[in-house]
């Protein structure tokens, strides 16, 4: 990749600037790029290269520190403290791509857990790779129950964009053929083990509503003569995702949208460039560049270009705009509506249930699936079979069965949290001589549910609060409500009726603590609209009133659906990429 070294300000010669490196601003970089643009992508954090910087991918499990990799509570205490609340993995092989809660503080007016990654791909190195489409339930139920605002977009202004994406990220999945989980274009899926089918089995003839299927993940099975010609390879079944894939098997910015990004000639990126503000120019009525903090020298800088697209994560974006003020803007950047920084959604997670498996015990799987099951959304379908009084919307759920003591070779969120027991004990030897006679089944269900906006779930700048660069702290103030208390309480229920309805016992259903922020989905902030009165952005992601500025990341998101959102923001952008080519071409910008 070309590097921008310069310490000159007002440096210039850019025809878009990126802001975030993550799988938002990953596909911009690529989208604008390829279509001839000389784009500059600042990243806030440091240089990290595909594949010699992933330190501890390859690191065998008798070099680390400690046993299974697991920090001490005292360091996570000290380093991660905030980050370590949601279960998610930050171990002695992965910590390093997270940032330290006591480097990088924020202001919590009602609990909020920030998770981030600060470095070239951002977060694109850490996330769950769970890739589903949102359908027209998820677009249309604003509208229809009168909750926020609508959004601008259906489904089919999204369907090709998300075949787009798809083809070139690769995801594995099967075809359901279910209206509220639209199917995509799916490399051939992964396996379920034998407990899981029983389960598929036992669950879809006792409901008939619930479809059991295995996850659609972006990890490539059968890579295209694409993604191989970009260095990609088969995913190993290694489920160590997390440490950045060696063999770019799973999509993330640094393997895929990138590398396609620099191969154009068009790209560079400057790492360690904080952005503080965008430059408004009052006449001209448009963002003319960044104001930046370099974030080893502390200098000031500021870049040029004619079309800007943030992407630098919902709250980042959202603590951007809101510190861009001027004569026009006085309390933020297209904060027109006053819903900059209002409407923070993320989605349930930590509530579900488990149980133990009886039998099977002459049978066992190969490898380590980076992947699990799916259940969809199956309530508030819009017929009186899925209806609901006590809550709108609706949950779906990731899991599945593994050996006692394998617990960890499934994805998510501490798959043995809740099991009283982790099956053998022991170290080096000894622990190896016990797993080589695995114990009984287990299996667990995680909840991932819909949470509303609300204009009073939100963040707000802290401008007496300075971070270590001068700017000011965010404050975030979110908290569940009714609906969600209600949908939680459902969430364990359904889990464990499917558990017992497969004959499983011992079935312990869980809600542990949670609070905004914990499922990592983190959305909301600077929502699009149909109408500038009530929304930041129009339906193609630009800011109402300053056209050349697009947001194209969590905080452009109207509502937050049941299914994971990363795979929406790669189509928004994509699709916002190509309106702002075309409006730049017809001097619309």
């Amino acid at each position: 990749m070309a590097y921008l070294n310069t310490r000159a300000r007002g440096s210039t010669g850019f025809d878009a600037i990126v802001v975030g490196s993550g799988i938002s601003g990953g596909w911009a970089a690529k989208e604008l790029t390829e279509k001839g643009l000389r784009t500059l992508v600042l990243e806030r954090g440091r240089m990290l290269r595909h594949p010699e910087d992933y330190t501890t991918a390859l690191k065998p499990p008798w070099e680390e520190r400690y046993p299974r990799g697991r920090l001490p509570r005292a360091e996570l205490d000290a380093h991660y403290k905030v980050q370590s609340r949601t279960g998610y993995t930050i171990t002695e092989s992965t910590a390093h791509l997270f940032v330290r809660d006591d480097q990088h503080p924020y202001n919590e007016t009602q609990p909020y857990t920030w998770v981030r990654g600060y470095q070239v791909g951002g977060r694109s190195l850490m996330w769950a790779r769970q890739s589903y489409r949102h359908s027209d339930l998820d677009f249309e139920g604003n509208a229809r129950e009168g909750v926020g605002v609508d959004w601008p977009i259906r489904y089919a202004d999204l369907a090709p964009w998300y075949d787009y994406v798809e083809r070139f990220a690769g995801v594995s999945g099967q075809k359901e053929g279910l209206a509220t989980l639209p199917d995509g274009i799916f490399q051939p899926p992964m396996d379920m083990n034998c407990v899981e089918k029983a389960f598929k089995a036992a669950t879809e003839s006792r409901y008939p509503e619930r479809r059991v299927t295995i996850g659609r993940v972006a990890n490539l099975t059968a890579p295209t003569d694409e993604q191989l010609a970009l260095g990609r390879g088969k995913c190993q079944n290694r489920n160590l995702c997390m440490r950045g894939c060696p063999f770019g098997a799973y999509f993330s910015s640094n393997s895929a949208t990138l590398v396609a990004a620099e191969r154009t000639g068009n790209l560079t990126i400057r790492p360690n460039s904080i952005v503080a503000s965008l430059i408004y120019d009052e006449k001209a009525g448009r963002a003319t560049g960044v104001r930046v903090v370099d974030a080893i020298t502390r200098e000031a800088l500021e870049f040029h270009a004619e079309v800007i697209f943030l992407c630098a994560s919902s709250n980042a974006t959202a603590a951007i705009m809101l510190n861009s003020t001027s004569r026009r803007f006085p309390n933020g950047m297209g904060n027109d509506s006053d819903q900059l920084g209002r409407n923070l959604m993320d989605q349930h997670s930590r509530v579900g249930a488990s149980a133990d498996v009886p039998g099977y015990l002459d049978t066992y799987y190969s490898g380590r699936r980076p992947n699990g099951l799916y259940i969809p959304r199956f309530r508030n379908l819009g017929d009186r079979a899925t209806a609901r009084t006590d809550y709108l919307r609706g949950f779906g759920y990731q899991g599945g069965a593994a050996r006692l003591g394998w617990e960890r070779s499934l994805p998510g969120e501490g798959f043995a949290a809740a099991r009283k027991a982790e099956g053998p004990s022991g170290f080096g030897a000894e622990r190896k001589a016990a797993l080589s006679q695995p114990g009984a089944w287990s299996m667990r269900l995680n909840g991932y549910g819909e949470i509303l906006p609300h204009p009073d779930n939100r963040v707000t700048l802290n401008r007496d609060v300075l971070d270590p660069y001068g700017l000011p702290t965010l404050t975030f103030d979110a908290r569940l409500r009714e609906n969600d208390r209600a949908m939680r309480k459902d969430m364990q229920v359904a889990a464990a009726e499917m558990l017992e309805a497969a004959g499983f016992k011992n079935i312990q259903t869980f809600d542990n603590p949670y609070a905004p922020g914990m499922a990592i989905h983190e959305m909301g902030a600077a929502r699009m609209g149909r109408d500038p009165k009530t929304s930041v952005l129009n339906a193609h992601n630009q800011v109402h009133a300053c056209r050349n500025v697009y947001v194209t990341d969590g905080a452009a998101m109207t509502s937050a659906s049941a299914v994971n959102p990363s795979l929406t923001y790669m189509a928004l952008t994509a699709r916002a990429v190509a309106h702002a080519v075309e409006a730049r071409r017809r001097g619309e910008l």
